[in-house]
């Protein structure tokens, strides 16, 4: 059996490590909100953004590393996804799953409501890092990404018991990253 956290636990695990940095903000008191909500956390936009290049090719998502891909930093200011484009970012907050908690995401309603997918697999119990978010662009116009504010929602789950092998414990081939991170 899990239990979906609320607010008051979520902040009780984050002073404990789990969300680094914790964004404390009144939500919804701005447009793009992040930080924690009644049932979840609004985890910020990084800076950093990797895009493919425009090269004719396959992606073989089992031959290991990908390469040819083109990285931006931003140091403020925004991030133009053309339509029907693909990047890759992160979160600013950096996660520690204890071992009896897993987490999903899910993109915010504003930019979903412009064409905006967020994709996110799991957060498994005894993951940590900071999540490479992958970003679609369905839209027919150019969208505005907005670094240092929300862009998806983590919901997390407790459950009765530690699984029997956690992230950790199979040293997961993501554990500790930061930054984008790109399919190994």
């Amino acid at each position: 059996m899990t239990q979906l956290l609320t607010d008051r636990q979520i902040r009780r695990l984050a002073r404990k490590g789990m969300i680094e940095p914790f964004h404390e903000e009144e939500y919804g008191s701005a447009p793009l909100s992040a930080g924690v909500t009644s049932l979840g956390y609004d985890a910020r936009l990084g800076y950093e953004f990797r895009q493919f290049r425009p090269t004719k090719g396959v992606i073989d998502p089992a031959s290991g590393m990908v390469t040819d891909l083109d990285r931006e930093f931003l140091s403020g200011g925004r991030y133009c996804l053309d339509p029907g484009s693909f990047v890759l970012a992160h979160t600013i907050e950096y996660f520690r799953m204890p071992e009896n908690v897993g987490a999903v995401c899910h993109g915010k309603s504003t930019y979903a409501r412009c064409g905006i997918h967020v994709n996110v697999t799991p957060l498994e119990p005894g993951w940590e890092g900071q999540v490479t978010l992958e970003i679609f662009n369905q839209s027919p116009r150019t969208v505005l990404l907005h670094p240092g504010r929300g862009i998806c929602q983590f919901q997390f789950f407790a459950v009765n018991e530690r699984p029997e092998i956690t992230y950790r414990d199979k040293g997961g081939k993501y554990q500790g990253q930061t930054g984008v991170t790109h399919g190994r």
